[in-house]
């Protein structure tokens, strides 16, 4: 019996490392950028892509206007600055969840594995959300930071959507 909670322990374990790793695989998956236009500046280590650019990593993918690659600090520490009307990111968690970012201008930064969305930003995941003027995302650890803009009321809205309650079942 000892034996067989050690190997479903050793299973469970596996299972949950697993799950936590599966946003992480991205990140190890190329990067790869595809549009109609594209130019380079080998010198500045900048490149632009124009007309229905699309950003993909694994599950992650951004589809814009336009985007800048930024790739004067090396290698894994590009950052990509995604423009549009708007910009739009998605990405599989590890939960399994899919979750989904709107702005006019998204800010991937590489090696911090984050996104600074800004203009218009929403952030979508199941039924709830969060839109501002400015959300900073942690994409590794599910955090962010949203904040409101100096004009109009200036403030973040958050909206969480109850389950709907599941009508009891009749006895016949």
């Amino acid at each position: 019996m000892a034996k067989t909670t050690k190997f479903n322990l050793l299973l469970a374990a596996l299972l949950l490392s697993a799950s936590a790793n599966a946003i992480n695989q991205d990140f190890n998956e190329p990067i790869r950028v595809a549009s109609k236009f594209q130019s380079g500046d080998g010198i500045n280590k900048v490149s632009i892509f124009r007309e229905d650019v699309k950003i993909t990593q694994g599950s992650l993918s951004i589809e814009a206007s336009e985007v800048e690659v930024n790739a004067e600090q090396g290698k894994g520490r590009e950052i990509f600055i995604a423009r549009g009307n708007p910009a739009e990111y998605q990405q599989t968690m590890a939960d399994g969840s899919r979750i989904r970012a709107l702005a006019n201008h998204i800010e991937y930064q590489v090696e911090k594995r984050t996104l600074t969305l800004s203009g218009n930003a929403e952030l979508h995941q199941n039924s709830s959300s969060v839109s501002g003027d400015k959300i900073e995302f942690n994409m590794e650890k599910e955090q962010l930071v949203a904040q409101g803009s100096d004009d109009g009321d200036g403030r973040v809205e958050t909206i969480f959507q109850p389950e709907p309650k599941k009508k009891p079942v009749q006895e016949k």
